[in-house]
């Protein structure tokens, strides 16, 4: 179990994150906040590059810094950019980083392809990584990350630059690696965590705004959410009365989905889904709608 209590992280005058309190055993965790909430200030934590200012961060009950080496043995990380050596194959990069992780030589040549096997990247084993897409370098990433079989595997945005195919091979992969170890997925795409994390975190001014299963954030909204067929002269007034969720223009209207605190005879109630949540938790300070804030 890796435990964070009560977490808080000043760079100077500077509070990032404020009194954060989490806890994770087996299974993915979706890190789920718009870019410059502290994401990756808590990832840096949770991997010993930062040092928290107050609060402790426990690894089975002992701190990690003082875990030190014991604690990044059992630690798999994939930061936003790593470095790699184009001209290099997978083979030789992953070979070359085991020997700086320590891992004995005859022990890091199984492991090396083992971990492409399990990443599908096999069969180019020995082709130079100059040649990759982006989703490729990114498995090879994950690779690396996984040389040392970690019982916490931390990624920090790792599907940014992605297609939506290789993203769908990312999430698969992902739910097959996370059955007998902590996954921590960093993300700003709702998509990413939705079908795979078995809880969400989000983080909103600098503290933890919910820690729940998909289902029960999504409940948040219940009874909140419509759709509806707005016509096209008259989308604008709609905008400033109603939070538009998703917008779709076709033959002269708009399809529209948005928040509401009580229904019309011409809408159409459904089910809030994480990323209506995710748009309306981080909505504009500034707006104001017709379901106040305090509501979720």
């Amino acid at each position: 179990m890796l435990v964070m209590n009560n977490v808080t992280k000043y760079f100077g005058d500077f509070c990032a994150l404020e009194d954060i309190s989490l806890e994770f055993h087996h299974g993915v965790y979706g890190l789920l906040a718009p870019n410059g909430a502290g994401k990756t200030t808590l990832i840096k934590m949770l991997t010993t590059l930062l040092y928290p200012t107050k609060g402790d961060i426990l690894y089975e009950g002992i701190d990690i810094f003082q875990l030190d080496e014991r604690y990044r043995e059992v630690l798999g990380y994939l930061p936003q950019q790593f470095g790699y050596y184009k001209n290099y194959t997978p083979v030789q990069y992953l070979l070359y980083l085991a020997a700086l992780k320590g891992i004995e030589k005859e022990v890091a040549k199984k492991r090396v392809y083992d971990v492409l096997e399990k990443v599908a990247l096999a069969d180019v084993a020995h082709k130079k990584m100059k040649k990759f897409s982006g989703g490729m370098i990114q498995r090879v990433g994950i690779a690396q990350a996984m040389l040392n079989d970690p019982k916490i595997l931390i990624l920090d945005e790792p599907t940014a630059g992605l297609d939506p195919k290789e993203r769908v091979r990312f999430r698969n992969m992902l739910s097959d690696l996370a059955r007998d170890r902590i996954v921590i997925l960093s993300t700003h795409i709702v998509s990413d965590v939705e079908s795979i994390a078995n809880e969400i975190i989000m983080i909103k001014n600098k503290q933890v705004l919910y820690k729940d299963t998909i289902g029960n954030i999504c409940q948040l909204l219940e009874g909140k959410v419509f759709e509806t067929e707005v016509d096209d002269q008259e989308m604008v007034q709609f905008r400033k009365n109603h939070f538009t969720l998703s917008e779709m223009q076709r033959k002269g209207k708009w399809k529209v989905r948005f928040i509401a605190s009580s229904p019309q005879t011409d809408w159409t109630i459904v089910s809030p889904r994480l990323e209506d949540v995710f748009l309306y938790a981080y909505q504009d300070e500034e707006q104001s709608h017709d379901v106040d804030n305090n509501e979720i």
